[in-house]
């Protein structure tokens, strides 16, 4: 039954963020990164990862959500004409991702991973400092995985363009 449910939050974590990438209106965009963060901690809490699950919820789902939505706010609307012109940039710019994403779900369904494997013991010292610097090495570069997407999407979204 778990496999299951993970299963089924493992795809909606693929179609919110392929719906996230691909959808043209910068609101659904910033809605859809918001359900995909939200998948991902409830993703993270099934993986035993309360700590960066409790981040994540907090950072990506709420503030970077909110400082996102704000930020749209703020932005011209384009036209028609723009819009189907930035779609086959688009496109012609990500037409390789599902190629990359079919290849790495083979490379992994190969890879044999051990389905129960142990995650170490908490030290005596059950802080976050401790847990997140000794026993959470991952869980700390995702989040600063996270945080760095956050700034490379507002950097693109103020960037001028070219053409401009």
């Amino acid at each position: 039954m778990v496999l299951i449910l993970n299963i089924i939050l493992l795809v909606l974590f693929v179609v919110g963020a392929v719906w996230t990438m691909m959808t043209t209106r910068l609101l659904h965009s910033a809605v859809g990164l918001a359900f995909t963060s939200a998948v991902l901690t409830v993703l993270m809490f099934q993986l035993d990862s309360p700590l960066a699950a409790v981040f994540e919820l907090s950072v990506c789902a709420g503030l970077v959500s909110a400082i996102f939505i704000s930020t749209i706010m703020l932005t011209k609307r384009v036209t028609a004409e723009e819009l189907i012109v930035q779609r086959k940039i688009r496109l012609a710019s990500f037409w390789f991702l599902p190629i990359v994403v079919v290849a790495a779900a083979i490379v992994l369904s190969l890879i044999h991973i051990p389905v129960d494997f142990k995650l170490p013991e908490p030290p005596v010292e059950n802080n976050v400092k401790n847990i997140m610097w000794n026993l959470r090495h991952l869980d700390l570069m995702g989040q600063i995985a996270i945080l760095l997407t956050g700034v490379f999407g507002v950097v693109t979204l103020f960037k001028e363009s070219k053409h401009d």
